[in-house]
């Protein structure tokens, strides 16, 4: 019963705080550490693992710009995803192997510092992306070697891949519709690939069971928020929020032993 209140608590948490620029996988291993005692590595793992919940969300949510996007094939538009994606599982991969080493080492509060440590980065460069207005719509080859880099390091928890995405397109002078819209489109293999690999390497944490709730739930819920959540982000100076919850995590890190 325990296992299956905190895979509700977690599913919940992800299906919100994916659509929103503070690292959900930041957040929830944060959770998993704080509430659970669990280990850096896991806690990473199961957060990873959480994403295909709110990939299904999100594929429903722009399923019609996907049937679009498949009827028509804007050569522009697909040549960026691709690149975008192609880009981002390599850098991803080899993130997620250099940080499953690191983290493995890592205690308790050293693993938090680390994770405000990159919220408190991720705040940073959304402040100077927030002061670029642009109208650009239509991508380039160039912007989605940019955008994958910056999508697979966003496995580190406390990077933001939202926020660190649009942020980039933003810097570059996108209108910010469409660097939204082409970050969540681009979000879905991303987050179907990060569930997978994190269920390759075996579930951590949480029962089997347990784990097909917390992903049923940030589905659910992922849908049922996703709207009001990107409007929020448009009024809400999150760039603030990764600074203020970056700060309180290295200084919760710095006081846990």
């Amino acid at each position: 019963m325990k296992d299956l209140l905190l895979a509700l608590l977690l599913g919940v948490v992800q299906g919100i705080v994916e659509w929103l620029p503070i690292s959900s996988e930041g957040q929830i291993a944060l959770l998993l550490t704080l509430i659970d005692g669990t280990s850096p590595e896991a806690a990473v793992g199961f957060a990873l693992f959480l994403h295909a919940g709110t990939a299904l969300s999100a594929t429903v949510y722009y399923r019609d710009d996907l049937a679009t996007l498949a009827r028509e094939r804007d050569p522009l538009e697909t040549r960026f995803l691709v690149a975008a994606t192609g880009v981002s599982v390599v850098v991803g991969l080899s993130a997620y192997e250099l940080l499953t080493d690191a983290v493995s080492g890592l205690q308790g509060g050293a693993f938090l510092a680390l994770i405000g440590v990159l919220l408190i980065l991720t705040g940073v460069f959304q402040r100077v992306a927030a002061a670029s207005l642009g109208t650009r719509e239509e991508p380039t080859l160039p912007d989605a070697l940019l955008v994958g880099v910056l999508q697979g390091l966003a496995v580190l928890p406390g990077v933001s891949r939202s926020g660190s995405t649009v942020g980039a397109m933003l810097v570059r002078g996108y209108a910010a519709p469409a660097a939204f819209r082409l970050s969540f489109i681009l979000s879905i293999p991303a987050a179907l690939g990060a569930g997978v690999l994190a269920a390759l390497d075996g579930l951590p944490s949480l029962s089997l069971a347990a784990a097909g709730v917390a992903v049923g739930t940030a589905a659910v819920v992922g849908y049922a928020s996703i709207d009001a959540l990107l409007r929020v982000v448009d009024r809400v100076p999150f760039w603030a929020v990764c600074l203020g919850l970056g700060a309180l995590t290295v200084l919760g890190g710095v006081l846990l032993p």
